[in-house]
């Protein structure tokens, strides 16, 4: 119900899983966050208009544009696949058609997630298992990176957390768990259904 609801008020087109190429080995399959998780995690998680939020191997652009709607925050997707890239693309001219937004704060880019450079204001990074832990750790080294040029609260949110980021976060980085959110009331027989939070905090 609430995945055609949200589709048809965002004016966008993200619904379905997809097949994925096999020669890509370290990156996972298109599978969208369901709309019900988000509005979960957002019940006991707060974000607002001045945070900027990148949205790693973003797929077609569903997080990004429940965010913007909600909260009108900068909103950014990394995606490597083109044909994704493109229905972003696609589902942005929709999206701001249907509904008055500053187009500046919702962008996408086409990229690996490892090269994008972490912009000075990036401060909340999510991550739906798109791809490896080696990749994932090259992306979080770059967000350590940024946050030494520019110490700021940054968080880190994993849905359906793999052991790998879990166990690399919390053994080799200084982020400290802080928060989770669980959808045992949805899915009561999958305990890996559920919101990990891990914050940087600079004194």
């Amino acid at each position: 119900m609430k995945e055609r609801y949200y589709e048809e008020l965002l004016n966008i087109n993200t619904i379905g899983d997809q097949s994925w190429d096999e020669t890509k080995k370290c990156y996972h399959p298109y599978e969208p966050t369901p709309y019900f998780a988000l509005d979960k995690l957002f019940e006991n998680y707060y974000i607002n208009e001045n945070d900027f939020i990148i949205d790693f191997g973003c797929g077609k652009g569903r997080l990004n544009f429940y965010l913007n709607y909600n909260y009108k925050c900068n909103v950014l997707g990394i995606e490597m696949d083109t044909k994704f890239y493109n229905q972003c693309i696609e589902n942005k001219k929709g999206y701001l058609k249907k509904n008055k937004r500053e187009k500046d704060k919702i962008n996408f880019l086409c990229t690996l997630a490892q090269e994008y450079e972490i912009n000075d204001k990036d401060n909340k990074f999510y991550f739906f298992n798109p791809f490896s832990i080696h990749i994932f750790m090259k992306v979080v080294e770059n967000i350590l990176r940024s946050f030494e040029n520019n110490p700021r609260k940054i968080d880190i949110i994993l849905y359906y957390p793999s052991e790998d980021y879990i166990y690399y976060l919390e053994n080799c980085t200084p982020f400290i768990q802080t928060k989770e959110v669980r959808l045992d009331n949805l899915y009561k027989s999958d305990n890996q259904e559920r919101f990990l939070i891990y914050e940087l905090i600079y004194y």
